[in-house]
């Protein structure tokens, strides 16, 4: 009996005991499962990391590969294009260069041809030369007839002057003003005043009635005009020209005049058309005249 209770009391404490375990085992259970969930949870973590991680790495290889790939696909397209273009610029510039030679070769045979061209400058600078010294007479020819018209002007200026001052011409009673006592050669003017004659005033004196050595006297309407144009040239001289007729009736010219008083007056006066009859040649021809005479005079 006392066993059997011993027994009881054994299963009581064993009862308890289980009971006090069981729920201290359920305690631990509750954190064992959340430390084991935790672990599990960092495990497939860790384990996910890892695949991504490899994945990740594996992607990058690949991009790697198809961009280097790509990349040196492209830079081969790249050196072919320049080099196509390179070669097309050669082929170019070696046409251009062969077209240039071409051309050249072509346009002095058949177009410009260079003996021919260099025969036509030695012709152009001999005609120059020619020209130069013509151009050189002529202007010496100017030179000699401008002093010529000058020293004529003068000529004339003091044949005015004299017909002027024909008053003061020395004389056996009394010496004039030109006539200077001190000097044994008589002045220019004083041997100008003894040939020219004197002229008596009056209204309306005669064109050729002063005119010695064959200048125009200072009752001349055109003697104060100036002279010609050395440009211009006659076949007459200045100092051969005749004196006009003079002018008879004192009728005032119109606007129209008769066909006979303009014939008879060419008739009277044929030399005043000579000055418009020359061609405007007559340079040209003089000079020739010249040139003839020269080389006829060497020969003689």
């Amino acid at each position: 009996m006392a066993e059997l209770l011993s027994l009881n009391a054994e299963v009581e404490e064993f009862k308890k005991e289980y009971f006090f375990r069981s729920g201290q085992a359920e305690e631990a259970r509750q954190k064992e499962n959340q430390a084991q969930i935790r672990i599990q949870s960092w495990f497939t973590t860790c384990k996910v990391q890892a695949c991504l991680s490899h994945l990740h790495k594996k992607a990058i290889i690949i991009q790697k590969i198809w961009r280097g790939f790509r990349a040196r696909a492209r830079v081969r397209q790249m050196v072919k294009a320049a080099y196509f273009i390179m070669k097309m610029n050669f082929y170019e510039e070696m046409a251009v260069r062969i077209q240039r030679r071409w051309r050249g070769f072509f346009v002095r045979k058949y177009i410009h041809n260079f003996s021919a061209r260099k025969s036509y400058l030695d012709r152009l600078a001999v005609k120059n030369n020619l020209v130069r010294r013509e151009l050189d007479e002529l202007e010496e020819l100017e030179k000699r007839e401008r002093s010529c018209l000058e020293k004529i002007k003068e000529q004339t200026a003091k044949v005015y002057q004299a017909h002027r001052l024909h008053h003061l011409l020395s004389t056996k009673q009394r010496p004039g003003v030109f006539m200077s006592p001190f000097s044994t050669v008589p002045h220019e003017m004083e041997l100008l005043l003894r040939q020219v004659k004197y002229q008596a005033p009056t209204k309306l004196a005669s064109r050729g009635s002063a005119c010695p050595m064959g200048i125009p006297g200072s009752t001349d309407p055109s003697f104060t005009e100036t002279l010609k144009s050395p440009w211009m040239k006659t076949t007459r001289t200045c100092c051969s020209r005749p004196a006009l007729p003079p002018i008879t009736s004192k009728k005032d010219q119109d606007l129209l005049r008769k066909p006979g008083e303009m014939w008879g007056q060419r008739v009277h006066c044929p030399d005043m058309m000579l000055c418009l009859q020359t061609t405007y040649t007559h340079l040209e021809e003089a000079q020739n005249q010249r040139r003839q005479h020269e080389s006829e005079r060497l020969k003689l």
